[in-house]
């Protein structure tokens, strides 16, 4: 992949696949899903040494990866103004002086993510900039607020102008193999998002197996889930290899099902450019390129960003640069 056909890709095309309609609830399909964890983990192992890009071509793999992310702040002391820092960054990721180096006219992240009261701030500060503002939902992190409170809180953040809604299932009902009440909280979710599309999280460092994060991938997406996403970025363990291997290969047989291509999104302690590398050889290997897009792929990350200007910076003069040089705002 070069850094041109990077650029041609990296504006976000944000209905470039058909929606996600959803499916009937197939216990079969469902009780027939199994992971190995010891093969799953040996193939994980083998994925940082599979591929190695360097150069130009390394240059033009973390371009794509910027347009990839969703920047995120999911703090309690997040203000307004931290919010529309946030969203300069979004519109201008990289230095223009470093963009011109690398032959790009313009680069954009994926979209911006926040809490519901900050929805409206980054709408307002993205305007016109054709990046999505992506919201948090449904009693994040945890889920367990009211049902009917998880609903009201999705259409209060379309309402103020998200046009992404990430979503946190109940563990619960995974923990407990109550399948057809995910489903039903899935599908009651998805219908609440309207046209807004709605990324599922699973919190798969809390589902207890392999087995488990490979099953509830499937009944959400069978539910409607435009996305499915690892984590909330608040548990202990967040996006991981052997994790990412078993979403995206649920994604894989639920697209040779029905045609129907889902997106993922592995978010929680992504913060190294060699590591977004890893999972973009991952996508490419197990989906294909059509998964390179921002459309169907997304990093949920806020420190990732930093840490890829430093390694263009270098590819471009040479000498990596402090830190502070690439704030997030």
């Amino acid at each position: 992949m070069t850094t041109a056909a990077a650029e041609r890709t990296a504006q976000l095309p944000q209905v470039a696949e058909p929606r996600n309609p959803g499916m009937d609830l197939d216990m079969d399909w469902v009780r027939g899903v199994q992971a190995n964890t010891s093969a799953i983990e040996r193939r994980a192992a083998t994925l940082p040494g599979r591929r190695s890009v360097k150069k130009a071509h390394q240059a033009a793999w973390l371009l794509r990866a910027i347009s990839c992310i969703d920047l995120t702040t999911l703090s309690g002391d997040d203000t307004e103004a931290r919010v529309r820092r946030l969203c300069a960054k979004a519109r201008q990721p990289v230095a223009p002086a470093l963009l011109e180096a690398l032959g790009m006219e313009r680069l954009t992240v994926g979209a911006v993510c926040v809490y519901h009261d900050m929805v409206a701030a980054a709408v307002e500060a993205l305007e016109g900039s054709g990046i999505p503002v992506a919201a948090v939902s449904t009693g994040f992190p945890a889920g367990l607020s009211p049902f009917h409170l998880r609903l009201a809180e999705i259409g209060e953040s379309v309402k103020a102008g998200a046009q992404e809604i990430d979503i946190v299932i109940s563990r619960r009902h995974v923990l407990g193999g109550n399948w057809q009440a995910l489903y039903d909280e899935m599908h009651a979710f998805r219908a609440a998002c309207g046209a807004a599309h709605v990324k599922a999280i699973l919190a798969t460092g809390e589902l207890g197996t392999l087995r488990n994060v490979a099953r509830a991938s499937l009944v959400c997406m069978m539910a409607g889930a435009d996305f499915i996403k690892t984590s909330t970025g608040k548990e202990s363990v967040n996006a991981t290899l052997p994790v990412s291997l078993v979403m995206v290969r649920a994604i894989r047989e639920y697209h040779e099902r029905t045609g129907i291509r889902i997106g993922y999104k592995p978010a929680g302690g992504i913060s190294k450019a060699k590591d977004a590398l890893v999972y973009l050889s991952l996508m490419k290997d197990e989906l294909g390129d059509r998964w390179l897009r921002p459309d169907l792929f997304r990093f949920g990350a806020s420190s990732l960003l930093g840490d890829i200007e430093r390694q263009l910076e270098h590819y471009v003069s040479g000498a990596y640069s402090a830190g502070y040089r690439h704030a997030m705002g």
